[in-house]
């Protein structure tokens, strides 16, 4: 191909840009370009549906989330605003599948385009159902539903607490049911039970049941009940989110699950203490029946009278079996009344016969009480007697040894005596109590002392810290020294 003739007003391989022949376009900034795909990239997919699986989904500070759109074989960055997000009825969650409506727009910063979402629903009741599945292995996975941490339900509960819709037919239900079985106190938290908000309205009902204090202004329930109707399972959806299932578990206070009919399941029943089939049937497992309860009082009260009386019944027969079995009294005497006789009959005879021997005897003795047989035994025993006196020497012997013993023990008592000192210039100093006091320490304690001299006793009281005053000295020879012997 022939290169161009250069030319002075165009230039192609010019290092100036300069406009060429008939081109009266000029040239746009990033920012212009920008903002014409943006109109037009929005005038043209202004409202679109979307389909595909999440991904990367991450919630910021201020409340938008931030996520992914994606399929086989492309991908789909997208938006939501915190405005938007306020109105999910799920939590997103990465590998979720789910329809997004809203708006395609530009993002200039980094060229590239965006989906808004004003909207984001699940995809179809399958998936759905995965997310059931994933939450429900997530949460079973950390214990929330293990069964050594269900409780009982209290037997006869006085409060029992209602968390459902007050305006629908099941709180009317539950009470016109507690009313048939055993009238209670109930009290009822209203909430909703579905949509928007329904979540969090009933874990803050739960969690707040869990708070009241006992004996406050609003009574503490002994039981919660949660209840909803039946539905769909978007219906029901409420009570298979994370905070429900969470605020269940961690209630200090027993919970029956009530949502949907009996084929209905959601993960609050798992993680509740008891499930209930219906509304109608979790009034019946939270009370007795009155009825009943009064019938088996009646038993018990006619057992216990029959078992009191029995020992009586069963005492009374055996007295009487036994009294039918014991002889006549005449029986039981006949034998001693006999004996008794006889013995009357042996002593009659044995008075008899010993009179008769005494009376034999002392017509034998009565030839031996002469009075020349007892003077003789008299003049008999008046020898004896005289062969029996004492001398004197043995009576004066032993006054003499006696007499010699005692004048050892006095002369040993005066030996011993310390006031026999006193007659040789001694003095003895005792105390107010008679005490001998023999050390000065002793001395100086006493409030008053009192001396012993050979002519009398002299009170004193000791001076502590004053020294005497020396005697004066006669001159003289020193007095001789006395002895103790």
């Amino acid at each position: 191909m022939p290169e161009p003739t250069p030319s002075s007003d165009y230039d192609e391989a010019g290092l100036v840009a300069k406009g060429g022949p008939g081109d009266n376009a000029a040239p746009l900034t990033i920012s212009e370009i920008s903002a014409l795909l943006k109109r037009t990239v929005e005038d043209r997919f202004g409202y679109v549906r979307v389909r595909g699986e999440l991904s990367g989904v991450k919630r910021a500070a201020s409340g938008h989330l931030y996520l992914c759109l994606k399929d086989e074989s492309a991908r789909l960055d997208g938006v939501m605003w915190r405005g938007s997000t306020q109105r999910l009825a799920f939590q997103p969650e990465d590998g979720l599948e789910v329809i997004a409506t809203g708006k395609l727009t530009t993002y200039p910063g980094r060229s590239n385009y965006q989906i808004v979402i004003e909207r984001m629903e699940i995809a179809g009741e399958g998936a759905l159902l995965a997310l059931l599945a994933k939450t429900r292995a997530r949460l079973e996975a950390e214990g929330l539903f293990d069964r050594a941490r269900k409780r009982a339900l209290p037997f006869l509960p006085e409060v029992i607490g209602v968390v459902t819709s007050p305006t629908g037919a099941v709180i009317r239900d539950i009470l016109h049911r507690l009313a048939d079985r055993f009238p209670s106190r109930v009290v009822v938290w209203p909430v909703l039970v579905q949509g928007q908000g329904a979540a969090e309205q009933v874990a803050a009902a739960v969690d707040g049941f869990s708070r009241l204090p006992a004996g406050g202004p609003v009574p503490r329930p002994d039981v919660v009940i949660v209840a909803r109707g039946g539905g769909s399972i978007e219906d029901l959806w409420a009570f298979n989110e994370e905070v429900v299932v969470r605020a269940i578990a961690a209630s200090t206070i027993p919970v029956i699950s009530a949502v949907g009919h009996e084929t209905d399941t959601t993960l609050a029943d798992f993680a509740a203490d008891l499930r209930a089939p219906t509304p109608t049937a979790a009034a019946e497992l939270a009370v007795p029946v009155r009825e009943e309860l009064f019938a088996q009082l009646a038993e018990l009260a006619l057992r216990k009278r029959r078992c009191a009386l029995r020992p009586v019944s069963l005492g009374r027969e055996r007295l009487e079996a036994r009294a039918q079995r014991l002889p006549r009294p005449e029986a039981l005497l006949s034998p001693y009344v006999q004996r008794a006789d006889e013995l009357a009959e042996r002593l009659r005879r044995g008075l008899v016969e010993r009179i008769a021997a005494a009376r034999t005897a002392l017509q034998q003795d009565a030839g031996r009480l002469s009075a020349p047989l007892l003077a003789a035994r008299l003049h008999r025993a008046q020898d004896r007697l005289a062969a029996q006196r004492l001398t004197p020497a043995i009576v004066t012997s032993r006054i003499a040894a006696q007499r010699e013993r005692l004048d050892a023990l006095s002369r040993l008592m005066a030996s011993l005596n310390p006031d026999s000192l006193l007659e040789k210039g001694y003095v003895r100093v005792t105390a107010a109590d008679g005490r001998t006091l023999v050390t000065r320490a002793a001395a100086a304690g006493e409030p008053s002392l009192s001396l012993h001299f050979r002519d009398g006793e002299l009170a004193v009281v000791p001076a502590e810290g004053r020294a005497p005053r020396p005697a004066a000295r006669k001159p003289g020879p020193p007095p001789a020294q006395g002895t103790l012997l």
